[in-house]
């Protein structure tokens, strides 16, 4: 897949968004953060198809939510080195339910119509499990997501076992994926191994969800 060419003026916003978010402080459109531990909040939301996804339906496996924004250069870096697909497609394999989720409001950066999430699907060789659409952000805001991506992983009994960043190495420089520890493929080897998830909460990074209001 050809690697794409990150806008600077959207690396420089970036930088200063990502700085808000590593400082611990989250937008006040987003609710307070669900408990590792507790049950994670149950939520029905439709795909860029038109399917309806439940969490509750999902019971029996483990689920990853991913919130993206095709347009955020902290997201542009996983995909762009093909580091989220792969990732996506390995959880799949281990039977893993992989949702993104885009919560982005209409006419802010990273909103898509279905038309258009699946053309980014297809741009970028993507591989969940599907995509939902979140522009009122009832989900996102349910799940006091602040950032893209910020990851979240739900046990087969519908417990939140992981919540937190895709890895240890908070920029959006393509080369650090090389060398990061990616917390979410260590935390699935952890449950799908039967023990606890050793990093269970960890530093979301990323750009701020473009919330409505």
């Amino acid at each position: 897949m050809p690697r794409k060419t990150v806008n600077v003026s959207a690396f420089v916003t970036g930088l200063v968004l990502v700085a808000f978010a590593i400082a611990g402080s989250s937008p006040s459109s987003a609710a307070a953060a669900p408990v590792v531990g507790s049950p994670a909040p149950i939520f029905t939301g439709t795909d860029s198809n038109g399917q309806t996804h439940s969490l509750d339906g999902y019971r029996g496996k483990v689920v990853v939510l991913e919130w993206t924004n095709h347009e955020c250069p902290f997201v542009s870096k996983h995909y762009g080195t093909d580091n989220m697909q792969n990732l996506q497609r390995w959880a799949i394999e281990q039977d893993v339910v992989w949702l993104s989720i885009v919560s982005s409001a209409p006419g802010t950066q990273g909103y898509v119509t279905a038309k258009q999430a699946n053309a980014v699907l297809t741009d970028h060789n993507a591989a969940p499990t599907a995509t939902l659409l979140d522009p009122e952000g009832t989900i996102g805001r349910l799940y006091g997501a602040r950032v893209t991506p910020h990851m979240y992983i739900v046990g087969s009994d519908g417990t939140l076992l992981y919540m937190g960043g895709i890895d240890d190495k908070p920029t959006a420089r393509w080369r650090d994926v090389e060398t990061a520890n990616n917390y979410v493929r260590a935390a699935l080897d952890d449950i799908l191994a039967g023990g606890a998830v050793r990093s269970p909460v960890t530093r979301a990074y990323g750009c701020t969800v473009k919330y409505k209001g």
